[in-house]
């Protein structure tokens, strides 16, 4: 029997939600919300799903569900406002962070976190380090949806199909993110080979996908659907042991010179959570970039750890 618990029923969350019922493999959806009435009702519209995509028992509850739950995906948390600090969303979200966690380790869980909160990667060190659980066990979306839109970038540019394209973003899911052209490749092709592609390209490219995610806010408000099937991706992984490679927000132990922090990069995902960090061969300026990625954050990070009082259970990874 596979359990998951969601916290967080907005727009990333019941996307989620509904992705995962479709896909099948669950055989316990619990939803946990701030708005009782709206978990309630998402779990009783979903539940109509299950008769076509696969038997499963929906519904809206509360943290101590997670006593004996698989997965808990988080989503939950509040957007940036207009003219807010990052270190004013970083704060409030770290609250709303701890008072998920605390009950949830309480509840007895003992399964993978899997965050998707924004700032992720920020928010994924502070759940491994609030929960105190080991390193595997707490997992980010990181640049997964940043990957995934590159891969389109380079499907359209070129005009192939995504199922032949490696290529990876990196560092963290947010400005300081970079796309490592030195190692992707096309059918096995380096792409920097690849006919058609040269530097004017890449670094279109590369602007293609840091404002994407602005361009789908502005038309509609916000974005979901890549998130909530990476979310779906990252459960499979896991639940069915596939050990399958995917850029998550990955612990960082002396990979690419950064130790203690949460960063988008490469794992392999099975039973358990994350089986390996993969290390990729970058160049000196791709490492210059990883490096700058990893100041950043923990810039914020710090900040964070002296203006709002917790208890870490775990400082070290």
């Amino acid at each position: 029997m596979s359990k998951v618990v969601l916290v967080g029923d907005g727009a990333v969350g019941s996307t989620f939600a509904f992705s995962l019922l479709q896909h099948g493999g669950v055989d316990e959806l619990v939803i946990v919300d701030l708005r009782a009435d709206h978990a309630h009702g998402d779990a009783i519209d979903l539940e109509d799903v299950t008769p076509m995509m696969g038997a499963a028992h929906v519904y809206a509850g509360n943290y101590e569900d997670a006593s004996d739950a698989d997965i808990v995906v988080i989503t939950a948390g509040v957007p940036r406002k207009a003219g807010e600090s990052r270190l004013d969303l970083v704060s409030k979200n770290t609250n709303i962070l701890k008072s998920i966690i605390d009950p949830i380790v309480a509840s007895g869980f003992a399964g993978c976190f899997v965050v998707s909160a924004k700032p992720v990667d920020i928010l994924t060190t502070l759940t491994q380090r609030l929960s105190g659980f080991p390193k595997e066990r707490v997992i980010g979306t990181g640049t997964s949806l940043d990957s995934a839109r590159l891969q389109v970038a380079l499907g359209q540019a070129l005009g192939i199909s995504t199922s032949g394209i490696d290529a990876y973003v990196l560092g963290e899911h947010g400005d300081s993110s970079f796309s490592a052209y030195d190692k992707a490749t096309i059918n096995g092709r380096p792409l920097k080979d690849y006919p058609g592609v040269d530097d004017e390209l890449l670094a279109k490219l590369t602007t293609i996908v840091h404002d994407k995610g602005g361009e789908i806010i502005s038309h509609k408000g916000a974005t979901f659907y890549g998130v909530a099937t990476s979310l779906t991706k990252i459960y499979q992984a896991i639940l069915g042991d596939q050990e399958i490679v995917l850029p998550v927000s990955a612990p960082l132990e002396g990979e690419y010179g950064i130790d203690g922090l949460y960063l988008g990069a490469p794992a392999v995902l099975a039973a358990g959570g994350i089986k390996t960090v993969l290390e990729m061969n970058l160049s000196a300026s791709e490492q210059r970039q990883m490096q700058a990625s990893a100041t950043a954050m923990q810039v914020i990070l710090s900040q964070v750890e002296e203006d709002i009082s917790y208890e870490v259970k775990s400082s070290a990874l």
